[in-house]
């Protein structure tokens, strides 16, 4: 069975910074790109990062760029979500998903993910 956890959310104050955890387990770590949603209260859920399966290859949406950076370590089958000069915009909750074979692109990834985590919440105060 195929799951994926996420951790790291809280509350933390504009300019800070959080490092959000998506661990995984029931699936071939290296053939899966992961990816991070987030959606916050009454909007649309929005691709924030994706990591391709296999070379890697990253991607972020434009909001995020410079501020977050994404990594993922094969051992411990985990990818991490380092945010940093968090905004308030970025209060959202915020999922990881998972497919197999896929490759991110800069057009989008919105259409990824066979499997989902639950979220975790991320709240940037003024």
């Amino acid at each position: 069975e195929v799951q994926l956890v996420e951790s790291g959310g809280g509350l933390v104050q504009a300019g800070g910074s959080l490092r959000l955890s998506c661990a995984a387990s029931g699936l071939t770590f290296d053939d899966y790109a992961i990816a991070w949603f987030r959606q916050a209260p009454g909007k649309e859920r929005e691709g924030v990062s994706c990591i391709s399966a296999r070379r890697g290859s990253i991607y972020f949406t434009d909001s995020v760029k410079g501020r977050f950076t994404i990594s993922k370590d094969n051992a411990k089958n985990t990818v991490y979500l380092q945010m940093t000069s968090l905004k308030p915009e970025d209060t959202a909750v915020y999922y990881c998903a998972a497919e197999s074979n896929y490759y991110c692109s800069a057009a989008g990834w919105h259409g990824m993910g066979d499997y989902w985590g639950q979220g975790t919440q991320v709240t940037v105060s003024p």
